[in-house]
């Protein structure tokens, strides 16, 4: 797998969540033998044992259960180790969601949005009456998820510090995940300075959200670039399908690259299904922004 990917000219990969128990051995042996460099690590990597499809929402860290918060912080100290083992930087990492018993914003607002196509949702009076109610049902809700988040976030900090390993908080695309994005500032600003976290930006997730009105993507980057740490870089079509070759979709790279500092890692997130062809050229696009 490593080599493959050495092999198209990339020096660094990261192991997603998708990497199985099993892989671990053949992974070890490609960093110790020099073929490639780990940049990066996502949450929960490896999988935990029986688990072998890709699931980095298997345990939240904004779960009520005190069993899954266990398990949360169990396998994604597991991943710190395994990220610091690999000789990564960052371990990426989801922050949970709202649950909903019944009456889930997240299920008005796409309703809406099949059955009123438009192509400016911030022009829409409707639309924007749907998304203000939205905002304030997950705001009503949200609260102990976003605490609990938050106090597990506390319980690894620690080991993070101490194996050199920078946390990767990422923005997510469905409306219901944690936190808000307006309240990524304010949680990062909160956290001492220099301290294992800092904000890790998908390109795909906050163009989908720019398409449902929640953000502006270029003000959303412009208000985190201080603590901006890395970026998964993919486009996204107009029918709305993430993790697309870099330039057969919608995502203003040029706007996003000019975020990009060199102590950036910066991580192509695609397809499995995207062909080598689009893989390379991707690499190359991405290459010709830096």
């Amino acid at each position: 797998m490593l080599r493959e990917m050495a092999d198209l000219g990339f020096t660094h990969a990261e192991l997603s969540h998708g990497v199985r128990v099993t892989l671990v051995p053949g992974v070890l042996k490609a960093v110790e033998a020099g073929i490639i460099q780990i940049s990066s690590v996502h949450n929960f990597c490896p999988l935990p044992p029986g688990i072998n499809h890709a699931a980095p929402n298997l345990y939240e860290p904004s779960a009520r259960d005190y069993q899954e918060q266990e398990q949360w912080l169990r396998h994604t100290k597991h991943s710190i180790d395994f990220a610091a083992q690999v000789k990564a930087r960052v371990l990426v990492l989801h922050l949970g969601s709202v649950r909903f018993f019944w009456g889930n914003p997240a299920t008005a607002l796409g309703h809406y949005a099949e059955s009123h196509p438009v192509a400016n949702p911030a022009q829409d009076a409707g639309y924007q009456r749907v998304l203000a109610k939205a905002r304030a049902r997950m705001r009503k809700k949200m609260d102990p998820f976003w605490a609990q988040t938050k106090a597990s976030l506390a319980k690894i900090f620690d080991s993070a510090a101490g194996k050199n390993i920078r946390l990767g908080l990422e923005n997510r695309e469905k409306f219901d995940e944690l936190p808000p994005d307006d309240d990524f500032t304010s949680y990062l600003e909160s956290l001492p300075a220099g301290g294992p976290a800092g904000y890790w930006h998908d390109t795909g997730h906050a163009r989908i959200k720019e398409s449902l009105g929640v953000i502006d993507h270029q003000k959303h980057l412009a208000k985190l670039a201080p603590r901006l740490i890395g970026c998964h870089l993919h486009d996204v079509d107009a029918e709305g399908h993430d993790h697309q070759p870099i330039g057969a979709g919608v995502v203003d790279f040029k706007m996003v690259s000019s975020f990009w500092r060199p102590e950036h890692v910066l991580v192509l997130e695609l397809n499995p299904r995207v062909s080598v062809e689009d893989v390379l050229a991707s690499k190359a696009r991405i290459e010709a922004l830096l």
